[in-house]
């Protein structure tokens, strides 16, 4: 009879020379430097993207403070000048300017509408009217505008179209 231990044998079995060992310990290492990487790497574009946050938020409250001022004026003078009412129409769009630029700054463009038909990969006809002067799904209003993220269609054209009956 044959006296093998198979803890022993088994113990053999999945001993390792130095060479694999060496080259475990090298790839263990080479793992270890790249989950370092990995972590650095993942707290620089944290931070970065906290730093483009609060540039957004600032830019954000540059807005909100223009238009507290129009409120706050508007609260305090209940009766406005006629220089104020013919101001108001200048300033109203210099803050829809500072907030289109905020938005553009971040690539969100708003979508033009080409020609008098819909384009169906930018809109969306929110409703019809009967308009027998005006040729099948002519746009006649757009409702809301539509705005884009680089390529990709963040809010479609919200469009009125005619219908002949």
């Amino acid at each position: 009879m044959n006296d093998i231990n198979p803890v022993s044998e088994a113990k053999e079995q999945f001993q390792l020379n130095r060479e694999e060992r060496e080259n475990l310990v090298r790839e263990l290492g080479t793992l270890l430097k790249e989950k370092v990487s990995l972590k650095q790497s993942i707290r620089e574009q944290n931070t970065q993207a906290i730093a483009a946050n609060e540039e957004l938020f600032l830019e954000l409250i540059e807005v909100v403070d223009a238009l507290d001022f129009l409120l706050d004026y508007m609260a305090e003078n209940p009766d406005p000048s006629p220089e104020f009412i013919k101001r108001l129409p200048r300033s109203l769009q210099a803050i829809h300017k500072k907030f289109l630029a905020v938005l553009g700054k971040r690539q969100v463009q708003p979508l033009e509408l080409a020609g008098t038909q819909p384009d169906f990969n930018i809109c969306r006809v929110v409703d019809c009217e009967v308009r027998p002067d005006l040729e099948e799904q002519t746009v006649t209003k757009v409702v809301r505008r539509g705005f884009s993220l680089g390529e990709k269609l963040l809010r479609p054209i919200e469009v009125i179209t005619s219908k002949t009956e």
